[in-house]
């Protein structure tokens, strides 16, 4: 089963998809840094080592570059946003299919589109490689709740040029995964526009029908609460040969709902979502999920099988003296082998420095980590938003006598950092949790009993959630929870900061932006489900 990948990443859906099968007819991906990690352990090109001896990558060729290819330590930073237009004197590529075929081509989906427009012979010949499976996430800040959900946003055309690359190849089936914040309507002066549906609409426009779905990674055993978009579009005949082979009657009645929505398009009738095309919801549609098609996506069905923060990372704790099997881990070597990669050298950094952390930020981690343990408790739940209220703005709040009650009964460490404290009052307590005050409200202590919240790419938003421990999470923890084996090693800068974050993907960022490749391995199962029929 050959597929593309699109908006490639680190590689977390590739790795999944690989593991069930597939077989990478090329990738692309817009972002040096990332592309770094991609090639190093999907493809064996290690980029840092040809820049550093003044060699070609063998794999990895640019679509366009300010930089000549003779300059790849440039070209490993270069700010994507400044790559020049597609043209031949420009690009590293050649005009046969062949020269690009098992490769990773760095550089924009817009110009990769263009560079098919303008060789014609390349777009023919991958249509009659009747290419099985595209793929990609395209990027998401503008949909993420998170985010500025900014309507006209750039980045929002992303998946309309996903579709433009389908229309190009026509792949049997095309796969988009995306945050399920493009679920959430963008309230403007014309109404509400729904940008889920009208990725949908693009598609069908190209000749595909889409099946939209809402799902979450924690149902298919990745450690983290990571609700995804997934939208699984059917190239026409694809879509009437599986129709005819399908056994559930949910999904029979979801596939006749899609097939009249394709027609009233194709047809320029106007359609409306939810009146005309649905996406199906893991937790309310469960009858869709129990079907052969999609139960891989619902493997981890419960709390009583989902994995925890705990699992993944416990035995990664520099204070954990009874460091016994991780069963988690083991789950992760025997899916993702490394005799897989023999081609790939993975003997230097696993990715597990710890970072330093300044006393004050030690300081709010010791209080983030009791206001993890106040969540859990049915007497004192509603403690967190308070206490975070009033570190925001301390002159205009007061906090309740429960979460002084349950606040003056810690300990809290030091103003030096290297002792525990109490308090024998409240307007002592209150005086220590002024010198903490913060504007920044998205950091939190895990919870070990639970997996991880989804956003983890920012590595100063997640404490760990050991009482020993005030620190952030390495890049290794992180990569555990989205569930990549340690032999995955992560490349380029481990962070960056300031005007550079608005183009570089260091490795805390690739981590939190990537498809986690047990997610992956579970769509890869259903696309190969989809195609065996």
């Amino acid at each position: 089963m050959r597929y593309i990948e699109l908006f490639a990443g680190c590689g977390g859906l590739s790795l999944g998809l690989e593991s069930v099968g597939f077989k990478l007819l090329f990738a692309n991906e817009l972002s040096p840094m990332a592309s770094e990690t991609f090639a190093y352990n999907l493809l064996g090109d290690d980029l840092s080592k040809h820049a550093e001896l003044n060699t070609y990558p063998s794999k990895t060729f640019w679509i366009s570059s300010r930089y000549d290819a003779t300059d790849l330590s440039k070209r490993l930073r270069e700010n994507p946003q400044e790559y020049p237009e597609y043209s031949s004197t420009k690009s590293d590529l050649g005009v046969s299919l062949n020269d690009i075929y098992g490769k990773l081509i760095v550089g924009s989906i817009t110009e990769l589109n263009n560079f098919l427009a303008k060789n014609i012979n390349i777009a023919a010949e991958l249509k009659m490689q009747n290419v099985d499976l595209i793929s990609g996430g395209p990027p998401c800040q503008s949909f993420s709740l998170a985010g500025l959900r900014q309507h006209d946003n750039s980045r929002n055309t992303l998946p309309m040029e996903f579709a433009d690359f389908v229309f190009h190849v026509k792949p049997k089936i095309a796969l988009l995964e995306n945050v399920s914040g493009i679920l959430r309507a963008f309230n403007l002066p014309d109404g509400k526009h729904y940008a889920w549906f009208e990725v949908a609409r693009a598609f069908a426009s190209k000749g595909y029908y889409p099946l939209c779905l809402h799902i979450n990674a924690k149902n298919a055993c990745v450690p983290q609460n990571r609700p995804r978009f997934i939208m699984i579009a059917f190239r026409e005949d694809i879509f009437k040969k599986v129709t005819s082979s399908m056994k559930s009657e949910s999904l029979i009645s979801a596939f006749r709902m899609i097939d009249r929505f394709f027609k009233k398009e194709q047809n320029g009738i106007l359609t409306e979502p939810f009146l005309d095309l649905h996406y199906y919801d893991i937790e309310k549609d469960s009858d869709i999920f129990s079907s052969d098609i999609l139960s891989p996506l619902n493997q981890c069905k419960d709390i009583n099988s989902w994995h925890t923060v705990k699992d993944a990372i416990d035995d990664l704790r520099e204070n954990n003296k009874n460091k016994g099997e991780n069963k988690f881990l083991h789950l992760l070597n025997k899916t993702f082998p490394k005799s897989h990669f023999k081609h790939v050298e993975h003997n230097k950094s696993f990715n597990h420095e710890l970072r330093d952390n300044t006393t004050k930020v030690k300081m709010r981690f010791k209080l983030y980590q009791h206001l993890s343990e106040a969540r859990t408790s049915k007497k004192y739940n509603t403690i967190e938003k308070e206490v975070r209220q009033y570190l925001k703005k301390p002159t205009e709040y007061t906090l309740s006598d429960n979460s002084i009650t349950f606040l003056i009964a810690k300990k809290y460490l030091s103003n030096d950092g290297k002792k525990l404290i109490e308090f024998n009052s409240s307007n002592e307590l209150i005086k220590y949790l002024d010198s903490l005050a913060t504007k920044k409200q998205t950091q939190r202590a895990l919870d070990p009993s639970k997996p991880a919240p989804a956003a983890l790419s920012i590595p100063d938003d997640a404490c760990h959630y050991h009482e020993e421990l005030q620190r952030t999470l390495t890049v290794r923890e992180m990569a555990r929870i989205q569930s990549f084996p340690d032999w995955f090693e992560f490349r380029s800068k481990v962070t960056t900061g300031g005007k550079m974050r608005r183009f570089e993907v260091p490795q805390y960022t690739q981590v939190g932006n990537a498809v986690p490749p047990l997610l992956g391995r579970a769509l890869g199962k259903v696309v190969k489900i989809l195609l065996n029929k």
